[in-house]
Parts: C-alpha cells; structure tokens; sequence
C-alpha cells in the first residue's frame, strides 16, 4: 500500500516513521514534509491546506491510505473531500472537527451531553467580557474560538491580566478571525494529562495517557506553546482512573456526537485536568498530539496501519487491545529562541549525526536541508527522543543526546517530567 501523510511537523515525522515499519507499506508520502522526514519519505511540496492539491496527488499515485496531522485540513473539511472522491482518508469530516476547530462548539457540546467540564461563559463583545472579569474569582482562562496552533489559551491571575488579553484578542485583534469570540472559564487545578483514543464512530480504544509540557520555560512557566516535551505513560494515571475517562469522557462524547448525525472515525484527544473531583476536560483536539505522539507511538507495538485500516472500515470492535512495549519514553523539544513569539529561522544546526543509541530518535519539527547542512526553519525544531525501563532511564537518554546537538539561540525546558519526578528527576 502507498501512503500519503499530511503535514511538516514532528508529529509527522513520528506518524511516518511509525507507518514505515509496517510490512504491508509499499511507499510512505508526506506533504509537504520537513528535512528530517525526507530522509525516510518521499516528501511532495503540497500544502497541508491546499485541498484540492492532495485530492489530486492522492488520485494520480494511486494513494492507498491518506493520515491527516494537523488540524487545520480537518477544520477545511479534507476528510469530506477524499470521501467524496472514494478515497481512503483517516480522521474526522469538518462537522466532528468543530470540536477542536471551535471551542465554543467544544464546550456547549460537552454542557449539553453532561461531560465534566469547567463553568465557562461565551463573549463576541470586548466591553462584555471585561465587565465579566470585574465579578469572577482569580485565576481564570481566557480562550479564543478558533485555531490558534496551541497559542489561544491565557491563563489570568488578576483584572489587569484579563483587561490585557481579552483586548489582544478583541482590539489588537492578535489572534484573527480565531477570537471572533472567547470562551472565559474557571481555571482548573490539578495534575494534566493528554489522553488520545481511536474511535470508528462507536468503538473506543484509549491509548497510553502522556503529559505535555505546554509552558515555554521551566517550572512551567512563561506563554502557552505547542508543546516544550512531554513523557509516556502518565503513570499517575491509574487504571481505576483510564476507565472512568473512558466512561466520563470518551464514550458520552462518540455517543453524543453520534445522537448529533456527527460521524466520528479518527483519533480523539482529550486535555485533561485531574481534579479533587474527578477529571475534566480542559479541551479536545481531533487528531495526534504534537508532541505526545513523539512519546506514545514509540511505545505501540501494534501494526499502526491495521489500526488505522480498522478505524476507516468500522470494525475496531476487532481489537480488543492494543500490544505496547513495557518501559517509558520521554521527548525534548528543541526549539528556536524567541519561540513562541519572533524567532529567526536558517541557523546551523551540529551534532544530528549523534544518534548512536538504542531507544533513541530525533523527530524533526522545524528544519530544512541546504545541500550537506541542516537549517532551522520553525519555532520548534526537534523533538529529541528517548526510551528506557523507566521515566528517569527514558530522560536521560533525552538530555544526553540534546546536549549534543548545537545551533544558534537553542533553547529547551530541562524539567521534562518534573511534575512527576521532583528531585528524582536526575
């Protein structure tokens, strides 16, 4: 079978590389790609939003198996487009996409089918929202509507922090048409965690739960990112627990959507807070996490196509589980200085040659070949992998083989895990 992935990030790279080590793959397609992905795939210079070009690139080459990454061609309705044109695509139609695409969608949906969530209210009008503020109890969250790459999410300590970013969002209009309107909820308290699961539209089968680590600095600390690193399994999360998020959380959710006439065959993810009171969700993305899907994918075990296949043809119901490796993994985000705010990319990067041991890869995210050297060419640059008989062995690897890799301006968090680990992290 040939394969199309679709996207340029570390996500990708970890989807392809995963997808290659199936036997029943003939070639693996990825559009548009990265530097490190064209070292094990053909990379096409498509897109990832450009519909009708992967439409067509995915006829002409007879693509058996379309993966869609990132969020944006699900919220363009990519998945409608490939099944209208009888081809074999894997991820949600533009309807179920709402429930990443749009937060407001997200938490008027969960208030309607009882899925724990916190209390929040609905804004389009800066004056209204800020009134608000003036009456709530501190911290709380501001959110934008729309896609906005992980960036759209501002927790508040005070007024004068809420005063600030409900007017980014509505005067300095920094977030586009994605802050038409904002979601204003109470912040949630706990341990967070990212939990991903494949669904065929009835059938549910979870995934290992991962953390993220979504602060820019250490402790976390500093402006929301896409991601800084993150580690698999979530070992705080506990089997009592996995199954009261799939009763609470995942099952109302596909049953809700399906009383909807909402379709939903794909990978849903659930950002979870583990409250005093049992888990909420804080949002739900509509497709692998980036860069949880760094961590979870090196630990399955399972032939990710005949997953993938099962979930397009609706017969998931066939695996009763998954197979997954004992042990822990954990990702480092490299990235450029400045991220998420202004950065500069075309920097040189030394050391990628470095990876010589067991358990260890480097996802590419922002980078770009020029001849025999690598450049930086993102925010997030690599996601440096490690794997180990356990979260410390994991980290380890991680930290050993980032400190090997040089360029300009790089900068990492070095707490991975700390949430977790404390003192015992070293």
């Amino acid at each position: 079978m040939k394969v199309l992935v679709i996207g340029s990030g570390g996500r990708e790279h970890a989807l392809v590389w995963k997808i290659r080590q199936s036997k029943k793959v003939e070639k693996v397609f990825c559009a548009p790609g990265n530097g490190g992905i064209s070292q094990i795939a053909k990379c096409v210079n498509v897109r990832a939003d450009n519909i009708k070009g992967l439409v067509d690139f995915a006829t002409r080459n007879k693509i058996g198996l379309t993966v869609v990454g990132p969020e944006q061609p699900l919220a363009l309705g990519i998945v409608d487009e490939f099944q209208r044109r009888k081809l074999k695509i894997f991820g949600p139609e533009k309807k179920a996409a709402q429930l990443e695409s749009s937060k407001v969608f997200a938490k008027e949906f969960m208030q309607q089918y009882h899925i724990p969530t916190a209390p929040f209210k609905i804004f389009d009008n800066q004056a209204e929202a800020i009134g608000f503020c003036k009456s709530v109890e501190f911290p709380v969250v501001v959110k934008v509507d729309g896609l906005a790459a992980g960036k759209g999410v501002m927790i508040v300590h005070n007024f004068q922090e809420a005063e600030t970013a409900i007017e980014a969002v509505f005067d300095e209009q920094r977030f586009g048409t994605a802050g038409s309107r904002i979601v204003i909820e109470s912040c949630l308290v706990g341990q967070e965690v990212s939990v991903m699961a494949l669904t065929d539209g009835k059938s549910i089968i979870p995934l290992l739960p991962s953390q993220d680590h979504k602060q820019a600095f250490e402790g976390d600390s500093g402006p929301n990112t896409g991601g800084m690193g993150a580690f698999c399994p979530a070992g705080f999360i506990t089997d009592e627990l996995m199954e009261q998020v799939v009763e609470q959380i995942f099952q109302p959710t596909v049953a809700g959507l399906r009383n909807e006439n909402i379709p939903y065959r794909g990978v849903i993810y659930a950002g979870i807070m583990l409250t005093k009171v049992g888990p909420k969700v804080l949002e739900y993305n509509c497709r692998f996490g980036d860069p949880e899907t760094q961590v979870v994918l090196p630990l399955l075990k399972t032939d990710l196509l005949d997953v993938f296949k099962a979930v397009i043809d609706r017969r998931l119901s066939n695996f009763r589980a998954l197979d997954w490796r004992p042990g822990a993994a954990a990702c480092v985000i490299m990235a450029s200085e400045g991220y998420p705010g202004h950065y500069e990319s075309g920097r040189k990067i030394i050391g990628l040659q470095n990876v010589r041991n067991e358990g260890c890869y480097i996802f590419h995210s922002g980078t770009r070949r020029d001849g025999k050297q690598w450049l930086t060419d993102g925010g997030r640059v690599l996601g440096v992998m490690g794997s180990g008989d356990n979260l410390q062995a994991a980290l380890k690897k991680s930290y050993s083989l980032v400190d090997r890799i040089k360029f300009p301006g790089a900068m990492y968090r070095r707490d991975i895990g700390f949430r977790v680990l404390g003192d015992k992290r070293k």
